[in-house]
């Protein structure tokens, strides 16, 4: 089947946000963390991580909760490395691959590296400082 859609809707970004989470709890790197370092209740985090795609995304303002706050978080119980933020990358990424294709498809791609960056760099600042 060819891919010959883009990301238009917050039901493309929630199909993409359900097939990514499927992916990264079978990770071998990621996994752990969603399983057993932090369970989440999916039906409650779902709406939450497509609310805050559908805002970078679809630029409609619907997320309005820090999510810095929530990896500090993590980090501080399981301390995130460069490893982890690949792994959640190239998930990411082909799963867009898989589903879509298009300039929104190539900006979710563009933030999600940037937002990984970023997360990392963050966190390793805050590491140096204790």
């Amino acid at each position: 089947m060819a891919i010959d859609q883009d990301i238009t809707t917050r039901e493309d970004i929630e199909q993409f946000i359900r097939a990514f989470y499927e992916k990264v709890i079978r990770d071998e790197t990621l996994g752990i963390i969603f399983t057993e370092i932090i369970p989440l209740n999916w039906e409650l985090h779902i709406p939450l991580i497509t609310d805050f795609w559908e805002t970078i995304l679809l630029d409609n303002p619907v997320y309005r909760k820090n999510a810095m706050e929530v990896h500090y978080h993590i980090d501080r119980i399981y301390p995130l490395g460069q490893e982890h933020f690949e792994s959640w990358l190239k998930l990411f990424n082909s799963t867009l691959d898989e589903m879509f294709l298009g300039p929104v498809t190539e900006l979710a791609k563009k933030r999600g590296a940037g937002i990984a960056q970023l997360m990392q760099h963050k966190m390793n600042l805050l590491n140096d400082k204790l």
